[in-house]
């Protein structure tokens, strides 16, 4: 083995352990929870911020106290938010009768550039523009996609990181209702 295996085998064993070590630090056994990022949250006030929505009117997220609100952050240039999306929009068509709300926060992109990603896509729920990306930092948004779901009192019930299949936000949707 040369010189170079052994450098490079000793760093991947290196970062191997540091991502362990980071791992048992955050992981809480039995929960599945993680000390970090929006599943870290539960229990905790939604913080809102008035910002401006797609639709040219300012908006918060306490505009929406009373309902259940699934909080969606997400970029155009993100592709599993690209296939989430269109899945976010079919939970809002099947359940905005049952006082559900899906708002989608982007992070940090034009109102050009998130308006014309969403009309590719077809979605017509709240799309909130984010441009200092106030949410995502709260949220506890360690990529994108990033979901939350807060109850109509304005707690978070629950966070997740990455895309959710339309399977999945409605498990964690219906037992609200």
């Amino acid at each position: 083995m040369g010189r170079k295996s052994i450098v490079l085998l000793v760093a991947v064993a290196t970062a191997a352990l540091i991502a362990a070590a980071i791992a048992a630090v955050y992981w809480q056994p039995g929960t599945g929870a993680s000390g970090v990022g929006p599943a870290s949250l539960r229990g905790s006030p939604a913080q809102s911020f008035t910002v401006p929505r797609l639709d040219d009117h300012m908006s918060s997220l306490n505009n929406f106290r009373g309902r259940l609100v699934v909080l969606n952050l997400w970029a155009s240039w993100c592709p599993p938010c690209r296939a989430e999306l269109p899945d976010l929009q079919r939970l809002y068509d099947g359940y905005r009768g049952r006082n559900v709300v899906v708002i989608a926060v982007n992070e940090g992109e034009s109102a050009e550039r998130a308006g014309a990603f969403a009309r590719a896509l077809r979605v017509h729920f709240p799309i909130f523009l984010d441009e200092n990306q106030s949410y995502g930092r709260v949220y506890a948004a360690l990529g994108l996609p990033t979901t939350v779901i807060i109850n109509p009192a304005g707690r978070i019930v629950q966070g997740f990181d990455g895309a959710l299949t339309f399977d999945q936000m409605k498990a964690a949707v219906v037992p609200l209702l």
